[in-house]
């Protein structure tokens, strides 16, 4: 199957956490990591993000720097890369950031759960939606839809269940994590994998890259995915 090279990015605190347990989006990276986060975006055809995230935080997913969707545009790009949300069962707001906030390309996949009045209110906004599976996102499937939709290398913003679906399928090649000088504890809290997770002789196998220790009293970890067996 052909697919985008995916790389999943994220920020969690020293404990782990990419939110606290009011998951409202709490502000983990620093200003050097926005900034970070703003260069990945520019370099990537599309940003993707889970149902939760997409659904509680509507999220803009725009390159925030002006020089660099300038760069884009010279490049023969859009100002911004496309916008992709995962939901079993979509129920977007008509004026939320995520749908309005641009101009880009919004891809949605969602499953027959999504009411038919929600669908049609996406495509009037210029959403492309597909509708694959019953109850489920058959992930390996979307990401192919995406490869022939002309998504090359797609940046991948969590959530957690949605980061571990995408490795334990096999599907992600490269995690970039800035981990804050910060905890915030919560055993519900969110991590940056979640879902059903794998027994300690399954683990998912990473080699290191490289790692960085920042002024902001943050660390930058990149690891690049070993194909398993």
């Amino acid at each position: 199957m052909e697919r985008p090279y995916i790389h999943i990015n994220v920020a969690a605190t020293a404990d782990g956490k990419i939110d606290t347990v009011e998951r409202h989006g709490a502000s983990i990276s620093s200003g050097r990591d926005k900034e970070r986060v703003d260069r990945l975006r520019a370099e990537a055809d599309a940003v993707m993000v889970g149902g939760r995230t997409l659904h509680d935080e509507t999220p803009k997913l725009t390159v925030k720097s002006e020089r660099l969707r300038e760069q884009r545009l010279a490049r023969g790009l859009p100002a911004n890369p496309a916008k992709v949300g995962i939901a079993s069962k979509l129920e977007l707001e008509p004026d939320c950031e995520f749908l309005t906030a641009g101009p880009a390309r919004i891809m949605l996949f969602t499953t027959l759960q999504t009411g038919q009045a929600q669908l049609a209110m996406l495509r009037s906004r210029n959403a492309e939606v597909f509708v694959l599976g019953e109850d489920h996102v058959d992930l390996a499937v979307a990401m192919g839809v995406l490869n022939k939709h002309g998504v090359r290398r797609l940046l991948v913003e969590g959530g957690g269940s949605l980061n571990f679906e995408l490795m334990d399928l096999g599907l992600a090649d490269e995690l970039t994590a800035y981990i804050a000088p910060i905890i915030f504890g919560g055993a519900t809290a969110p991590t940056m994998a979640d879902g059903a997770g794998r027994p300690g002789t399954a683990a998912l196998p990473l080699k290191l890259v490289r790692s960085e220790a920042w002024e902001d009293g943050g660390v930058l970890l990149h690891y690049q995915f070993l194909k398993e067996g």
